[in-house]
C-alpha cells in the first residue's frame, strides 16, 4: 500500500458516490461542529468584554444569551423551509442568487467564503487556547500548535466526507456528554444551595469594575456573542451530502444541532452568573478559559477535568471541519456559474471537490500566521460574513415563497421574513460595532472578493464569445503548415522530429542557432547536413528542407528562434506555422536538473507570444 493511500485512503469510483453518503448521527459532526463548540468561544467572547464591568458583568450575560437564543431559534425554523424548499442544497449564494440575482449572490458568496475561512482559522485557534488554558506552559508554542493541528485535518478531510464524520463521531458526542454533566450537575448544585452554589475549585477572583455600563458596550457585547450562531447555515448547503431522504436527513441533523446548541449556550450563561465566572485577560499570564473554569467549580480537576477539556479541546480544533465540508461545495457552486476557476469543479481521488480544500487550507494558515493564533485578535473579523449571508438567504426566501404561492406560503414567508429582519438588524449592530476592532478588514475584503469574481466571470464569458463558432467546417484553403524545427544537433530526438515533421508537410525549416558557445554544434550539423539528412530525403523523392544558421551575439540560443518563427509567420498570412520542439524525457525527476529547460522555455515563449496561426507540437524521447 502507497503512503498517500494509507493517509488519503484509496481512490474512489464515481460509482461510489453513494456509499459517502451520511445519515443524522455522523452529519452533526460533519456539519454541526461549528455551531456546537461556538458554545465554547461564543459566550466567553462575550463575557471577554464584560470584563471591565467587574463582578456585575457577569449578571448581563443572562439577558445577552436569550437574546441570542432567540435569534438562532428563528434561525432554525428559516433554514429548516430553506432545507425544504432547496432539496440540492440551498446556501446563500444560492439562494440569493437565483431569488435576488447576481449580484445579491455574489454578496452572500464573498461573505459566505470569508466566514469559512475565519471559522477554520478560530475553531482551530480556540481549540489550542483550551489546551493553554489546562497547559499554561505551551502558551509560547500557540501558532505552531495551530499549525499542526491544521495540518492534521487537512489529512482527515482529505479522506472523504463519510471517513470524516466516522473519525469525529468520539469527540463529538464526548463532548455534548461532559458538558451536558457540568451543566446539569452545576444546576442541580444552584437549586438546592438556593442559587448560591459553593464550587468545588474558586474561579479566579473578578476584577472591580473600571467602567460603567453603557448600551453600546451592551450592544458589542451582543455581537461578540452572535459568534455562537454561525455554522447555522452549514446543514441547508450540505443536503445532497445526506443519505436518502436526504431533505428529512438534513433537517433532522439541523433540528438536533440547534437542540444540543440551545441547550449549551442557555446552561453555560446560567452557570456563570451563579458560579461568578467571568473571561479572563487571554494573552495573561494566568489565562483560563470560561469552560475550563466552569468545570473546575462544578467538577473540580481531576479526570472528569481532564477528559472535559480534552473533549472541548478536540471538538473546538475540529470544528474546523464544518469549513472543510462546505467551502469546497461552496467554491463548486460559484464555480458552476462562472464566478470562479472551473478547477473548483473537479472532483479528487476521494470524490471531494479537492481545490476548494487546497484553497482553504492555504487561506487559514496566512490566517492563523498573521494573528499569532489568538482567538480574541479573530474575533471582530467573525460573524459579519455569516450574518450577511443569513440576511441574504432569507430575503431570498421570502422572495421564492412569494412565487409559489401555494398552501401555507404567507407563514412561510412571514418566517423567513422574521428571519431576514433579525439577522439584518444583528448584521447592522455587528458590523457597527466592530468596525473599529477589525471587522473593516472584513467589509473591505468583501468587495474585493465580488470584484475578483466579476473579472473571473468576465473572461470566461470573454473566452467563450471568441471560441464559440456559429458556421459549419470549412473545408476550403486548407494548406499544409510550414514546419519549424529547432535543431541543435543531429540525434534521435532530432532524427524523431524530422520523421514526423515529414508526415505532416513537405515544407520544412531546420533552424539552429550560432553563437561562440554553440560554434562547435554548429560546424557538426553541417557536416552531416548532406549525409544524414539531404540524401535519404532525395533518395524518398522528397523535397529539401531548408537549413536556417541565424546568429546570436548576445549568446541567448530562444530568443533568436523566437523573433525567426514570428517573422516567418507574419510573412506567410496564409499559412500555419508547426513548431516541432524535441526534448529529453528522463527516467527520474532528479536527472532533469542535469538537463537544461530550453524546449520547456520555447514553448512557455510561444504560447505567451504566439498567435492562432502558431501551432506547437511536443517531441518526446523517452530514455530507456
Amino acid at each position: 500500500m502507497q503512503i498517500r493511500d494509507l493517509l488519503f485512503g484509496r481512490p474512489l469510483p464515481t460509482s461510489d458516490e453513494r456509499a459517502e453518503h451520511i445519515g443524522p448521527a455522523a452529519g452533526i459532526p460533519v456539519f454541526g461542529l461549528d455551531a456546537l463548540s461556538s458554545a465554547a468561544y461564543g459566550p466567553e467572547a462575550a463575557l471577554t468584554l464584560l470584563i471591565p464591568l467587574g463582578i456585575s458583568g457577569v449578571h448581563f450575560i443572562g439577558p445577552i444569551t436569550a437574546a441570542i437564543l432567540i435569534l438562532l431559534i428563528i434561525l432554525y425554523f428559516s433554514y429548516s423551509q430553506t432545507i425544504e424548499a432547496y432539496p440540492h442544497g440551498g446556501g446563500s449564494f444560492t439562494v440569493a442568487g437565483e431569488n435576488l440575482g447576481d449580484h445579491a449572490g455574489l454578496l452572500a458568496a464573498a461573505a459566505l467564503m470569508i466566514d469559512y475561512v475565519l471559522t477554520a482559522a478560530v475553531g482551530i485557534s480556540a481549540g489550542v487556547g483550551a489546551l493553554i488554558s489546562a497547559a499554561p506552559k505551551l502558551q509560547p508554542h500557540t501558532l505552531a500548535i495551530c499549525l499542526v493541528i491544521l495540518v492534521l485535518l487537512t489529512v482527515v478531510n482529505m479522506r472523504g466526507v463519510h471517513d470524516t464524520g466516522v473519525v469525529f463521531l468520539v469527540p463529538t458526542y464526548l463532548f455534548l456528554g461532559t458538558l451536558l454533566v457540568v451543566i446539569a450537575i452545576g444546576l442541580f448544585h444552584t437549586v438546592t444551595s438556593h442559587g448560591h452554589p459553593a464550587p468545588v475549585v474558586a474561579p479566579p477572583k473578578l476584577p472591580p469594575a473600571v467602567a460603567a455600563v453603557s448600551l453600546w458596550l451592551l450592544l458589542r457585547v451582543f455581537s461578540s456573542g452572535c459568534t455562537a450562531m454561525t455554522g447555522v447555515e452549514a446543514v441547508s448547503n450540505g443536503v445532497m451530502a445526506f443519505r436518502d431522504p436526504t431533505t428529512k436527513n438534513a433537517r433532522r441533523s439541523l433540528t438536533v444541532i440547534i437542540a444540543f446548541l440551545v441547550v449549551l449556550l442557555a446552561g453555560i450563561a446560567a452557570l456563570c452568573r451563579f458560579y461568578n465566572v467571568g473571561a479572563t485577560d487571554p494573552e495573561g499570564s494566568g489565562y483560563q478559559s470560561v469552560l475550563s473554569q466552569l468545570t473546575s467549580a462544578v467538577m473540580g480537576r481531576g479526570w472528569f477535568y481532564d477528559i472535559t477539556i480534552g473533549s472541548i479541546l478536540l471538538v473546538l480544533a475540529l470544528s474546523a471541519n464544518t469549513a472543510f465540508a462546505d467551502f469546497p461545495r461552496l467554491t463548486r457552486a460559484i464555480a458552476l456559474k462562472g464566478y470562479l476557476p472551473h478547477v473548483f469543479t473537479l472532483r479528487g481521488r476521494r470524490l471531494l471537490y479537492s481545490w476548494g480544500i487546497y484553497v482553504l487550507v492555504a487561506l487559514t494558515g496566512g490566517l492563523l500566521i498573521l494573528f499569532g493564533g489568538v482567538t480574541d485578535r479573530l474575533i471582530p473579523l467573525y460573524a459579519i460574513g455569516a450574518f450577511m449571508a443569513f440576511t441574504l438567504s432569507q430575503a431570498g426566501m421570502v422572495v421564492h415563497w412569494r412565487k409559489q404561492k401555494g398552501h401555507g406560503s404567507g407563514f412561510r414567508v412571514f418566517v423567513n421574513g422574521l428571519g431576514a429582519v433579525a439577522t439584518g438588524l444583528t448584521t447592522v449592530v455587528v458590523l457597527t460595532t466592530k468596525f473599529v476592532e477589525g471587522a473593516w478588514v472584513t467589509a473591505l475584503l468583501i468587495p474585493c472578493l465580488i470584484l475578483l469574481m466579476v473579472a473571473v466571470h468576465r473572461h470566461y464569458r470573454r473566452v467563450s464569445q471568441e471560441t464559440t463558432c456559429p458556421e459549419p467546417l470549412q473545408i476550403t484553403n486548407i494548406n499544409p503548415p510550414i514546419v519549424i524545427i529547432p535543431m541543435d544537433r543531429w540525434s534521435r530526438i532530432s532524427a524523431k522530429a524530422l520523421r514526423f515533421a515529414m508526415s505532416i508537410s513537405n515544407d520544412l525549416q531546420i533552424v539552429h542557432v550560432d553563437s561562440p558557445d554553440t560554434d562547435h554544434g554548429a560546424e557538426e550539423l553541417a557536416l552531416q547536413w548532406t549525409d544524414k539528412i539531404l540524401t535519404p530525403m532525395r533518395k524518398a523523392g522528397l523535397p529539401d528542407p531548408k537549413f536556417i544558421r541565424l546568429q546570436s551575439p548576445y549568446r541567448t540560443i530562444l530568443m533568436p528562434v523566437l523573433d525567426y518563427i514570428l517573422a516567418e509567420e507574419r510573412s506567410r498570412p496564409d499559412r500555419h506555422i508547426a513548431v516541432l520542439v524535441p526534448e529529453l524525457v528522463v527516467r527520474h525527476w532528479w536527472e532533469a536538473l542535469l538537463h537544461n529547460q530550453r524546449s520547456s522555455l520555447l514553448k512557455l515563449l510561444l504560447l505567451v507570444r504566439g498567435s492562432q496561426r502558431i501551432v506547437v507540437i511536443n517531441i518526446p524521447w523517452y530514455q530507456e
